[in-house]
């Protein structure tokens, strides 16, 4: 009886060990944010996965000063931010990069004014150690979501990236798999803000998708080399954190940028 108390302890032990989090957490994410990354790259919105988690700072900031999950204030910034961009893109026809810029200047001014200083270094590099069960169930609930939403999309997205006027010809809305298209992002960086930070997420997004380039020849195998870069990267990454003693957050976008340059030495 006490060998199988101490069997079921050491299972609970292991079920709830904080590194254990870490790794299922950032891997989740790092499939995620390679898989999105790869359409930000067809695109040509590179630039505009890098700026855009940046808009989450006040949220984050409200979030910490109500003292509720994080994820939600920074989603909450964030789907303000896509709904602004969709909207405005629509009426101005301007760029979405221009669109992302003026969000991007506005949101980190508004919140570096408003976030704790104790907490700012938290928020623009994350903390992935205060990752607890609730990340964990809501984070895999997530990324299913982006999967299957991305599943329902990718035929519409995929004509639109070869051609809008061939998409909208065949009936597809393009304007609202935009949309849905960034609504997935946002809810990407949000998750992966305790991951990387605002300052980092964008590189998580990209790098692995990069790298994926160049290795790829079909669309295909591009972005499913593009998750797995991801979830390597972030699985490499935190584990070598730990290991050193290191904060993860910059170890795992090192680690893609590994990853992308030795991609470079089979580029097709």
């Amino acid at each position: 009886m006490a060998e199988k108390q101490v069997s079921i302890n050491m299972n609970i032990a292991m079920i709830t060990n904080p590194i254990l989090f870490q790794l299922l957490v950032g891997v989740l994410i790092g499939l995620g944010a390679g898989y999105l990354g790869s359409f930000m790259i067809l695109k040509r919105m590179s630039l505009v996965g890098d700026v855009i988690s940046h808009v989450a700072l006040p949220g984050i900031a409200l979030a910490l000063i109500f003292e509720i999950n994080p994820f939600f204030g920074a989603f909450a910034a964030l789907f303000l931010a896509v709904v602004g961009i969709w909207f405005l893109e629509i009426k101005t026809e301007l760029p979405s990069e221009t669109l992302v810029g003026i969000f991007f200047a506005l949101s980190l001014a508004i919140g570096i004014l408003i976030t704790p200083e104790p907490e700012l270094l938290e928020a623009l590099f994350g903390d992935i150690t205060k990752i607890g069960s609730a990340d964990v169930f809501m984070t895999i609930a997530l990324i299913i979501v982006m999967f299957f939403a991305m599943f329902r999309i990718y035929r519409g997205l995929t004509l639109s990236v070869v051609s809008k006027q061939l998409a909208q010809s065949m009936g597809i809305n393009v304007s609202k798999i935009s949309f849905l298209f960034l609504l997935l992002v946002a809810i990407i960086v949000a998750l992966g803000l305790k991951v990387t930070g605002i300052f980092l997420m964008g590189a998580l997004v990209i790098v692995p998708a990069a790298a994926a380039k160049n290795i790829s020849i079909g669309l295909a195998r591009f972005t499913k080399l593009a998750a797995l870069f991801g979830g390597i990267s972030a699985l490499g990454g935190i584990l070598f954190a730990n290991h050193f003693g290191l904060h993860p957050g910059p170890i795992i976008v090192l680690t893609s940028g590994v990853i992308f340059l030795l991609t470079l030495l089979f580029k097709k």
